[in-house]
């Protein structure tokens, strides 16, 4: 692995989050004062703060029920739980998240919760189509996200945009109940404020997006600290990939699976992630241990864990 790539890669992604969420916070703080007047938008930030740390947490298991997901117990799947239990450690985690099983054959995977109290879904796709040294890549980016608080991040995230545009409304109705005193020139017409508060929404949606996507690129690059395996996660990222379109469709048709404009999706392109991960696949500067001896691919689930049905639910977590 190329430190030195890995390393730079890193920098960015931080300096990448930190403008996003800064840039937030401003639109969020700037649609403050339109409204409230000037030393409002401290209050604003230390109310936005206390709800974050003050909220009791949902339960993991009260989410991963809309997918009708269950909880592998050690003595259905030891061997897998033995590479999440391997892989939180080198992640630098008090406690592994709990492992569990989605009835799906689509291949994916997320985390849920926060560092304390996490949970990963795996779907029944993923264990099927990856073999251990890829499983090992998948597992540790979601971990990865769990090690580094991200659910919590892209909480306050969503707090600061559904904030944003409650003002953006409040702020248009105000200026509509106050629209025949423009008319008669009672009072000046805000044109630069108007603009603001229309476009202030959509722009903390766009950043928001931003945020999630350099997220997603530094579970990758700390999925890479923690196995040494930057080919391993690629590969599996490939696959992942592959279950969207067929090889014909994919050559007559390229991109016709991507409905959505880059900037409006919460995951970066894979061909993107690809391409960063085998950057930092250079020299083995340091190899680290293998994992692939820890999980057996063919390590057998029980018989009521098997797939009948699609999950009702299918949120952009699917994605």
């Amino acid at each position: 692995m190329d430190i030195g790539t890995a390393a730079r890669h890193k920098l960015r992604n931080l300096g990448h989050t930190l403008l996003l969420i800064g840039g937030m916070s401003l639109l969020l703080a700037v649609c403050s004062e339109l409204l409230f007047g000037e030393g409002i938008w401290p209050w604003v930030f230390f109310s936005v703060a206390i709800t974050m740390f003050t909220l009791p947490d949902i339960p993991p298991h009260w989410l991963l029920r809309l997918y009708q997901a269950r909880q592998l117990q050690p003595q259905e799947a030891p061997l897998l739980l033995r590479l999440v239990q391997e892989l939180s450690q080198r992640a630098g985690l008090d406690h592994s998240p709990s492992l569990y099983w989605v009835p799906s054959h689509v291949a994916n995977a997320f985390a849920v919760g926060r560092r304390n109290h996490a949970a990963i879904a795996i779907t029944d796709g993923l264990l099927q189509n990856l073999s251990p040294r890829e499983l090992a890549g998948v597992l540790a980016h979601e971990i990865s996200h769990v090690a580094n608080n991200d659910m919590r991040l892209m909480g306050l995230a969503d707090v600061i945009s559904r904030l944003t545009h409650m003002m953006s409304v409040v702020g248009i109705l105000l200026i509509l109940i106050s629209f025949p005193f423009m008319v008669l020139g009672i009072t000046p017409v805000p044109f630069l404020a108007m603009l603001l508060l229309l476009i202030a929404p959509t722009l903390s949606a766009l950043l928001q997006l931003g945020l999630s996507r350099i997220r997603e690129f530094n579970a990758d690059l700390e999925a890479v600290r923690i196995t040494s395996d930057p080919e391993g996660l690629a590969s599996a990222l490939g696959k992942i990939d592959l279950q969207y379109g067929s090889g014909w469709q994919r050559i007559l048709f390229p991109g016709y699976r991507e409905t959505e404009p880059s900037l409006l999706r919460t995951h970066p392109n894979m061909q993107e992630r690809i391409q960063r991960l085998m950057e930092i696949a250079g020299r083995p500067e340091d190899p680290g241990a293998p994992l692939t001896h820890l999980y057996d691919r063919h390590e057998k689930l029980p018989d009521n864990l098997r797939v009948t049905r699609r999950p009702k639910h299918r949120f952009t977590l699917w994605r």
